[in-house]
């Protein structure tokens, strides 16, 4: 694992690209970390004492990562001002507030368009800006279940699984945010034309269920979770107990890396893997052999093959995996392990830079650095807050 104590020169593809986030929960901070983290100048535009929904120790927080805090009071005019100030300057701004929240603060899209026609404005929802739910509340175990995304995760006879909040959350809302506002910064670029950019988890969701929505329209998928080939319904693409309580992963779904499996495992005679009818049989014997040792046993014994299994790395054990520290996957920065920018690039690669604050750390440096003037008096007025 790579220490990185020092704070490299800002890089990545994406250097020279400005970044207006309008702070709020989950999804848009993580579309504004990946932004930082390609080598955007993105400025947090926290509430003055942070958001109540935010995590106990901020400097910790590494969604928070690659960018400075500046802590604005924008129930003042003045500090909706300076945010147009700021976004005058921008190519994007990133907001994830309920429809028409930035409106009423003076910050939507008409007003930030008059500002500047070219800037990319990103909405972050969870229903999107329109629709019976638009004004609802809701999370991204909510999302994933009206989008379908939910249903079918799970065992079969038991209930659906929720898989974290990386499904809804980050996979369904920032990525498809982050695709959505470089996709139309290329317009705005050739253009000059800026756009709206509605990025809602149901929609990602959805798009993320091309492959099972395809097998289940072409015959290839049960209704009833946990009976097909991807939900743990095949044996031979599921995960196996082992003698020490941990757990090996098993995807030997084309026939020649199951068949590497079988000659690991030394098992003759294994039951007929393309007839489900005899999958329950061919899972109690699968089952019954990953027991008799352990994790790091099977580990060992799998190491080079193509059998397509490998140990379930809890995740405080995964920076020290092997193939992760060779790749360099997880780095320690500023005492935080944490997962380096992803992709990799050939040419213009992404480091991190500024760690995780709390609200308003760096009010007066971020400000100076885009230009704003008089920063003593917006903190002495209390429009903006340079935290302690």
């Amino acid at each position: 694992m790579t220490n990185s104590s020092n704070k490299p020169a800002a890089s990545g593809p994406l250097h020279g690209v400005r970044v207006v986030e309008l702070v709020g929960i989950g999804p848009g901070p993580f579309a504004a970390m990946l932004l930082a983290d390609l080598g955007a100048d993105v400025i947090r535009i926290d509430r003055p004492g942070g958001n109540a929904m935010q995590v106990s120790q901020p400097d910790k927080d590494i969604l928070g990562r690659g960018r400075p805090s500046a802590a604005v009071n924008l129930k003042d005019p003045r500090g909706v001002e300076l945010v147009l100030d700021l976004i005058e300057q921008a190519d994007i701004l990133i907001e994830g507030f309920r429809p028409g929240v930035t409106e009423r603060l003076g910050l939507g899209p008409e007003a930030c368009h008059a500002r500047n026609p070219a800037l990319i404005y990103g909405r972050m929802t969870g229903w999107g800006q329109d629709g019976p739910l638009a004004l609802t509340a809701g999370h991204d175990i909510n999302y994933i279940s009206v989008a379908g995304a939910l249903d079918p995760i799970g065992r079969a006879g038991g209930p659906p699984q929720i898989p974290l909040n990386l499904v809804g959350d980050f996979a369904g809302g920032s990525m498809y945010l982050v695709t959505g506002v470089l996709a139309a910064l290329m317009h705005s670029r050739a253009t000059g034309e800026g756009q709206i950019v509605d990025a809602a988890i149901t929609d990602g969701a959805a798009h993320l269920l091309a492959m099972p929505m395809t097998m289940q329209q072409s015959g290839a998928w049960n209704p009833e979770r946990g009976t097909n080939l991807l939900d743990s319904g095949a044996p031979f693409y599921d995960v196996y107990e082992t003698a020490d309580g941990r757990w090996m992963s098993v995807g030997g779904l084309e026939p020649q890396f199951y068949a590497a499996m079988e000659q690991v495992l030394a098992i003759d005679d294994l039951p007929d893997r393309y007839d489900p009818a005899q999958w329950p049989a061919l899972r109690a014997i699968l089952a019954e052999a990953f027991a008799t040792k352990s994790q790091a046993e099977w580990t060992a014994l799998f190491d080079g093959t193509d059998a397509c299994v490998a140990p379930v790395v809890p995740m405080h054990e995964a920076a020290q995996h092997p193939h992760n520290l060779a790749r360099g996957t997880y780095v320690e920065h500023e005492g935080l392990v944490q997962a380096a920018p992803a992709p990799r690039f050939s040419q213009t690669p992404a480091t991190l830079t500024t760690p995780p604050a709390r609200a308003g750390a760096n009010t007066t440096e971020a400000l100076t650095a885009w230009g704003i003037t008089d920063i003593d008096r917006l903190i002495s007025d209390g429009v903006a807050v340079q935290a302690n």
